[in-house]
C-alpha cells in the first residue's frame, strides 16, 4: 500500500524515532500532542521493543505505557502496541506483560509446516466479550490479508513446533506471491 500521499494530504502522520535520541517522556509528549492538536484517531507504536530500550530502568516500563494508554483510551483513541517477541520457534518469552495493559492482544506465530515456514493467528485476550479462540493461517501478500480456517489437524502451533494430525489444506500460495 502506498501510504505517501495519506501522508503528504495530513491524514496520515508517520514518525520515525530513535529510542536513542527521545527519551520515553518526551515519546509521550510528541503523542499526546498528535492526539490533542492533530486529532489522531489511532495511534500505532511499532514497536514497543524500542520504547522499552529507551526506558534505563525497566520496571518503570509498564507504568509509563499504562499512564499513555489510558490517556489514549480517554480521548478515545485506538491504540495498537506492536511487540516481537523473544525467540522465533519453540519457547517465546516478552519483555512485558502485554494482557495487563491491553484490552486485546492478538498473537501472530510462525510454524513450520509442509517444508514451509508458516504464520498463524489467534486473539489470545479480549477483555469485554467472547473472542475467537481458534488458531488460524494467516498469510500477508500482494492480495492483502489473508486468514485460512481454524488449524484444526494440528497441535503445538503456538509452541513453533507443530505435530500434524490429520489432512487438513493449508492456504494455498497465490501466483504473484513469493512468500508474503
Amino acid at each position: 500500500m502506498n501510504i505517501t500521499p495519506l501522508i503528504a494530504s495530513g491524514v496520515i502522520d508517520l514518525h520515525e524515532i530513535n529510542p536513542a535520541e527521545m527519551s520515553p517522556g518526551e515519546f509521550t509528549a510528541l503523542v499526546c500532542h498528535g492526539v490533542a492538536e492533530g486529532n489522531a484517531r489511532v495511534v500505532v507504536v511499532d514497536s514497543l521493543n524500542g520504547y522499552l530500550q529507551a526506558m534505563p530502568q525497566e520496571r518503570f516500563l509498564p507504568l509509563e505505557i499504562h499512564q499513555l494508554l489510558s490517556y489514549l483510551n480517554q480521548r478515545g483513541v485506538l491504540t495498537i502496541l506492536v511487540m516481537a517477541q523473544h525467540g522465533l520457534v519453540g519457547a517465546v518469552e516478552s519483555p512485558i506483560d502485554l494482557s495487563y495493559l491491553s484490552d486485546a492482544v492478538v498473537l501472530l506465530r510462525f510454524f513450520e509446516a509442509q517444508g514451509k515456514v508458516r504464520k498463524a493467528i489467534s486473539v489470545v485476550k479480549k477483555r469485554i466479550g467472547a473472542h475467537e479462540d481458534t488458531i488460524r493461517e494467516l498469510q500477508l501478500g500482494s492480495q492483502g490479508m489473508l486468514v485460512g480456517d481454524p488449524l484444526t489437524d494440528f497441535q503445538g502451533i503456538m509452541s513453533g513446533i507443530p505435530t500434524y494430525l490429520g489432512s487438513q489444506p493449508m492456504i494455498k500460495a497465490s501466483r504473484d506471491d513469493t512468500g508474503g
